[in-house]
């Protein structure tokens, strides 16, 4: 059963920049190196991200950030410790794309799961399911839909860019975007999306 899933075209958003974001992990490497750590003091890792779509020439594209040459995130990220997985995805795309003007702050609707990951090890290898012999995944990553309003206005950290990827040319390319990215055309492929 498909569900309807509205999108607007990318041009009906406006795009700007705010103060840049640190990166606490400019590579894979320190990436995994800050998961053990914190494991260490928090236990699992819990993430979300989310997924906006848009639409531009007729295809959908998501909305992904892009930190240096070729680092593709979906807007989201670490959990707080006991914080509920709707709150802390909103928490996160305000730090990630709100305004600071709260007049031009959107009311982020969060949709369906649409995936969910894990990480068995201390490595950048996600499965999207958690393997029989691990009891403990050092990472959990839940991947969101989220409803995009007719229009507004996102705010960018200055030192990541917001992109526009048509979903073909996500599809398979793991290489380029990573499993997760690459396997949104499969998990979204029971939105039927309509064009407004």
């Amino acid at each position: 059963m498909s569900m309807n899933h509205t999108v607007y075209p990318v041009g009906n958003f406006k795009f700007g920049t705010k103060a840049a974001k640190e990166v606490k992990y400019p590579t894979v490497d320190a990436q995994m190196e800050r998961l053990q750590t914190k494991y260490e003091a928090e236990g699992p890792r819990r993430s979300v991200d989310a997924v906006l779509v848009v639409h531009q020439n007729n295809h959908p594209h998501i909305l992904l950030l892009q930190a240096g040459p070729s680092y593709f995130k979906l807007p989201g990220g670490r959990l707080r410790p006991g914080e509920e997985e709707v709150d802390g995805l909103k928490r996160k795309l305000v730090s990630k794309l709100s305004p600071e003007s709260e007049s031009l702050q959107v009311e982020w609707e969060i949709g369906d799961c649409v995936g969910s990951f894990y990480r068995p090890n201390f490595e950048q290898v996600v499965y999207p399911y958690l393997p029989a012999h691990i009891t403990r995944p050092k990472e959990t990553k839940k991947v969101y839909m989220v409803r995009l309003p007719e229009s507004c206005y996102f705010a960018v950290p200055s030192n990541l860019k917001l992109l526009a990827v048509p979903l073909f040319e996500l599809y398979d390319n793991a290489a380029r975007y990573g499993p997760i990215i690459a396997g949104l055309p499969l998990m979204l492929s029971k939105f039927q999306f309509v064009r407004a």
